[in-house]
């Protein structure tokens, strides 16, 4: 495998770095504390309206929608760059990068021109109606009921784990309106008001950081949604779920990489500080094997996204995009845990930072962290069958 930019590629790079270094926020207005992934304070609406402007927000899509027609390699280096620098193109990362892809694929005109533009400019944040009590990773057993009543639906049902919920106006929800056919094929995609009577936000906080709120209880009950709501054809959300969605899974390789990265950079640094039997831990053989080891995964990491994403731009199946998930998730965990036990009782000094993984915290706050990144997306469980199935061509039993 051969991994090298062209002339123009690199000068793209460039460019953006360029672009970056005069016009970024500042690290301290960056790092403020975060409310919800829906929470669009007056500084992120400005800084992704300011991307929106400069065609640096989505870099594939054309000018008129923030971007500036970059092929797939181009727009690689943009979550490349953007991801070393932990720079957000936005803070409501499921109104960026799911709903408005999903509005600009299957949106009415009527559609696009209320939704699609003013999510762009960080006019208006979302959150994700998907998951439900007895529907996680298995998003077809969604039982959240639409029933279409003359010019409105009628939508009653719960979901959970809502990120930004109780910060969100719209809400893109999964719905069953079809109970008769098999379970992939009764799903709408129904765009909810949310604050439409009838709706009910119950956030909760987490437990490594009880002030912060992102995740939620929504319950709807005989919520009245108009006809003109809903975003594609009737029946179809399944396959809105799984088209909309296929560039941004191609990308998100980039995060597991960049994230693993970081943190083994992290543990290299504690080789500075003594261990337990008050030596260095960089002159510790298991110490040094264990770095030598997550760095190998590292690399792996890297060159297996690099490897699909190549077969990505080929047109190909990319069988790597569904191990990149696990790989990358149980990768990073094991290095935290590795971390949090090299720094003993100080990695639950929380004056100590470890490794930022989405917000700051010790060693131990971020290893408690990372098992959040197991199980969006599908858990590692589910993972392990997908990879199993479509795969090894394992059978199901």
């Amino acid at each position: 495998m051969k991994l090298e930019t062209s002339k123009i590629e690199e000068a793209f790079r460039a460019e953006l770095t360029a672009w970056l270094d005069a016009n970024s926020p500042e690290r301290s207005v960056l790092s403020q504390p975060r409310r919800s992934s829906a929470d669009l304070p007056d500084w992120a609406r400005s800084w992704q309206r300011t991307l929106f402007d400069a065609g640096w927000l989505v870099p594939g899509w054309p000018a008129e929608l923030g971007g500036r027609d970059a092929d797939a390699t181009e727009q690689m280096i943009y979550f490349e760059e953007m991801k070393r620098r932990m720079i957000p193109r936005t803070l409501n990362p499921q109104g960026l990068g799911i709903v408005a892809p999903s509005i600009r694929d299957y949106g009415t005109q009527e559609q696009k021109e209320k939704w699609l533009l003013p999510t762009l400019r960080a006019e208006i944040g979302w959150c994700l109606g998907m998951s439900e009590p007895g529907a996680g990773s298995d998003l077809a057993g969604l039982s959240t009921r639409a029933v279409l009543d003359g010019d409105q639906f009628i939508v009653n049902g719960q979901k959970v784990w809502t990120s930004g919920a109780h910060h969100a106006d719209w809400c893109l929800c999964f719905v069953r309106t079809d109970s008769d056919v098999p379970k992939h094929k009764g799903i709408s995609a129904l765009v909810i008001d949310m604050k439409s009577p009838g709706i009910e936000a119950r956030p909760f906080a987490e437990l490594t950081e009880p002030d912060y709120t992102d995740f939620n209880e929504v319950f709807f009950t005989d919520v009245s949604v108009p006809k003109s709501h809903l975003l594609g054809d009737l029946n179809q959300g399944w396959a809105l779920t799984q088209v909309s969605l296929g560039h941004e899974r191609a990308m998100l390789w980039i995060d597991y990489a960049y994230d693993v990265m970081r943190a083994l950079d992290a543990l290299i640094e504690l080789g500075n500080q003594p261990g337990a039997d008050g030596r260095l831990l960089r002159d510790n053989q298991v110490f040094r094997s264990r770095v030598a080891g997550f760095h190998v995964d590292s690399e792996a990491l890297t060159l297996m996204g690099y490897r699909g994403f190549s077969k990505f731009m080929r047109g190909s199946a990319a069988p790597e995009h569904s191990l990149l998930k696990l790989y990358g998730s149980e990768t990073l965990q094991e290095i935290l845990a590795y971390g949090s036990e090299c720094k003993g009782v100080e990695s639950l000094d929380s004056e100590v930072m470890g490794p930022q993984m989405w917000r700051e915290g010790s060693w131990t706050t971020s290893y408690f962290r990372s098992f959040g990144g197991t199980i969006p997306g599908g858990t590692s469980d589910i993972q392990r069958n997908i990879i199993a199935e479509r795969v090894l061509g394992l059978p199901r039993k």
